[in-house]
């Protein structure tokens, strides 16, 4: 029977950052997290790599699971260095870096400042490929927003949420929007703190046409890096032709999409995310 993986907190430079440090290898694997969610999506990944014989570190990125909340710098770069930090309190000189959506982001922000820190990059549905995005996530970048999404999301819609949520469960599956990791995130919002988090990532990534930041024009780089690009063909928040568009522009990178699957092809499919993951650690140099 699979184990969770062990949470640590550890404070950097003021701001205390959880993170799940797991299973043993000289290779380690470090998985960043898209906007909203948390470490422990990718548990099921990190299991199955760590059966594998690999070592994995999720992290909560500031702003989100029991990392700290508070205000401060939420940039892209500021979001690179932590992870740039943690990695020297942990003593890790190089490692395979995993990003999904706004970790896919980071990662790539983290590729351009701190390249000798890499191995390998394996992108997940990654942001900062493309100006395209949800509809949803403009509207709740706009000025203002904070007013709506306070008034939608509190104590009583979220527990009216999670009410309709057993009551569907009667009856079988659940709609995605009612899902256990779906009433979570809405509880999250829910919180002042989090809430103010939240809107100052999107806003520093989107606003009302789109992602406002590109990974584009530094994907010089990533020259030799091998990169692993992983999408859903029906994903509605990134369109899978970014991910396309990326692996025409990057000759050693490798492109699969998951066919049927959405946003979180590692919630959807853990199994063979951990697979592809394993297969490219397999071909990384040795740190």
């Amino acid at each position: 029977m699979s184990m969770a993986s062990e949470v640590s907190t550890i404070a950097l430079h003021g701001r205390r950052i959880s993170y799940r440090d797991s299973g043993h290898g000289v290779q380690p694997v470090v998985f960043l997290h898209g906007i909203g969610s948390s470490a422990a999506a990718w548990e099921p990944v990190a299991q199955g790599l760590q059966a594998r014989g690999h070592r994995t570190i999720a992290v909560d990125l500031p702003g989100h699971g029991s990392s700290s909340k508070s205000r401060g710098d939420y940039s892209l770069s500021e979001l690179a260095s932590v992870q740039r930090d943690l990695l020297d309190a942990l003593s890790i000189p190089r490692c395979l870096l995993v990003g999904h959506s706004l970790g896919g982001g980071i990662a790539l922000q983290f590729a351009y400042l701190y390249r000798d820190r890499l191995d390998g990059l394996a992108l997940v549905s990654a942001g900062g490929l493309g100006p395209e995005t949800s509809t949803v996530l403009k509207a709740m970048a706009m000025p203002g927003s904070e007013l709506v999404i306070g008034a939608v999301f509190n104590r009583g819609t979220v527990g009216a949420a999670a009410a309709l949520a057993r009551q569907w469960q009667r009856f079988g599956q659940v709609p995605p929007v009612l899902t256990p990791t779906s009433i979570e995130r809405f509880r999250e919002i829910a919180d002042p703190d989090h809430r103010y988090a939240f809107l100052s990532i999107l806003r520093s990534v989107v606003d009302n046409k789109g992602q406002k930041v590109s990974a584009l024009p530094h994907f010089a780089a990533l020259d030799e890096l091998p990169v692993l690009l992983i999408w859903g063909s029906a994903d509605h928040i990134l369109p899978v032709s970014q991910g396309r568009a990326a692996h025409a522009l990057l000759p050693q990178s490798q492109l699969v999409i998951f066919e049927g699957a959405g946003h979180e092809p590692h919630v959807e499919d853990p199994a063979r995310v951990a697979d592809l993951l394993d297969h490219l650690t397999s071909e990384l140099p040795r740190s």
